[in-house]
Formats: C-alpha cells, sequence, structure tokens
C-alpha cells in the first residue's frame, strides 16, 4: 500500500513539474508573438491564484495567466491586516536590486566607512556634477559619524564619451578613491588616469535596477531612494537612532 502511495505522489510530482513547464512555454511563447526579442528569465506562480509572475531581462515583471492571453503590466499589491497595502511588485524589485548589487566587488566601489561600529550602509548611484550629489557628499561625515558607511557607484548621468564621465573614470582610476571623489565633488581637477574601470558597467547597472537620476540611494535590502536626503532623516529610515 505504501508503495502504490508513494508512486502516487510521484507521478503528481511529475505532473505538476510539466504543467508548469507547459504554462511557462506558452506564456513565452505568447510573448515572442509580440516581439521575438523579449528575454523572459523566468515564469512561476504568482501570489494571485491563477496568475503567473513573469521576469523579464529588463528586471520589470509582469503577470500573466495561465494561457498568456491577459497581462497584468504594473503595480500588484497584496492587502494586509497588519501592514495595510504591500507592494508585491516593488518587494520583488527590491530583491533583484540587492542582488545585482551585492555581485558588484567592493574594489569596484568608493567606500566611505562607518566610524567604530558599522549599523548599516547604503549603496548610491553618484554623478560628481550633479549639485544634490555634492550636497549628499556632504551629508556623508555625518553619517559615518553615526555608523552608516556610504558605497558609492557611478552613474554619470549624460553618458559614456561625455565630461563628466570622464571625470568618473579619474576617481575610479585614482591610487587614493575616498580623497579623489571629495575633491572631484569639491569642484578640483584630477589628474587624467587611463585604466581598466567599472564607471560604464556600473551605470548600465545603475538603468537596470530602474536609477533615473541621481543621487539614488539604495539599501542593502534593494529599497531605492531617489534624490537627496538628509543624513539624519537617512539614518532614522535605517533604524538608527541619534
Amino acid at each position: 500500500m505504501r508503495i502504490k502511495t508513494l508512486m502516487a505522489g510521484a507521478l503528481l510530482l511529475a505532473s505538476t513539474m510539466v504543467v508548469a513547464e507547459d504554462t511557462k512555454d506558452i506564456i513565452i511563447k505568447q510573448l515572442q508573438k509580440i516581439d521575438q526579442r523579449i528575454p523572459v528569465v523566468s515564469v512561476k506562480e504568482a501570489q494571485l491564484a491563477g496568475m503567473y509572475e513573469v521576469e523579464l531581462g529588463s528586471g520589470e515583471v509582469i503577470f500573466s495567466d495561465a494561457k498568456g492571453e491577459y497581462f497584468l503590466l504594473g503595480q500588484l499589491y497584496q492587502l494586509s491586516d497588519e501592514k495595510g497595502f504591500v507592494n508585491l511588485s516593488e518587494a520583488k524589485m527590491n530583491t533583484q536590486r540587492a542582488a545585482q548589487l551585492q555581485a558588484i566587488p567592493s574594489a569596484e566601489k568608493v567606500v566611505f566607512k562607518a566610524k567604530d561600529v558599522e549599523k548599516a550602509s547604503v549603496y548610491i548611484f553618484t554623478d560628481v556634477d550633479c549639485p544634490y550629489c555634492r550636497k549628499l557628499h556632504n551629508e556623508v561625515p555625518k553619517l559615518q559619524a553615526m555608523g552608516v558607511s556610504v558605497e558609492y557607484l557611478a552613474f554619470p548621468r549624460q553618458g559614456p564619451n561625455t565630461a563628466t564621465f570622464k571625470k568618473m573614470t579619474n576617481i575610479w582610476c585614482a591610487e587614493d578613491k575616498v580623497d579623489a571623489m571629495t575633491r572631484s565633488k569639491q569642484g578640483k581637477s584630477l589628474k587624467n588616469l587611463e585604466c581598466e574601470n567599472p564607471v560604464l558597467a556600473q551605470y548600465e547597472v545603475g538603468q537596470k535596477v530602474g536609477v533615473t537620476g541621481t543621487p539614488a540611494i539604495i539599501t542593502k535590502d534593494g529599497q531605492l531612494i531617489p534624490g537627496y536626503m538628509p543624513a539624519e532623516r537617512l539614518a532614522a529610515m535605517l533604524g538608527i537612532k541619534p
């Protein structure tokens, strides 16, 4: 009797996997009717019954029915008794952001470490010629004193082959990147340098994770905070009390 039960369970699992695989193929084929180049990273059951979560290569997440006839493009919310409306789409994007940024080696960032014990750290996509980036940089010593490390990533807003892109290349090629970052944000000229650097790669990552302007602050769990924020307010958002 037990053998029959195990076999039945195995057959049920196998059939479920086949159905899931068939659904994935159906949804991908439907999307490719629109454009063969649409890159689909994954298709899996969504928290909304009867719907499937489709992650695209661009980082976007859309939702589809099992036949690929109906698609939901936008934000999906879940009503929670404790938290109210919870943005499931944003939560997914946060997870994607965190994974992509954690994959960047520490050596490729310009890091202003927290003083004494580190209580939190944030990524900041920055442009050295952006006025609000410079204003935020003036707040970095306060953040460090409160136990917050700042990990800078390059995001020259006008893209490659621009004066700002060259300035940021000079920072990442400098022997002392921390000093070079501060001097450049103070409007001081740096020595022109050439080296293998991650400026372009970081700019492209920024675009993938939803950065459209600078400064763009991203927490370790992937939450995107666009624009300037005073040190005290940012520390409070990170759960750090003065």
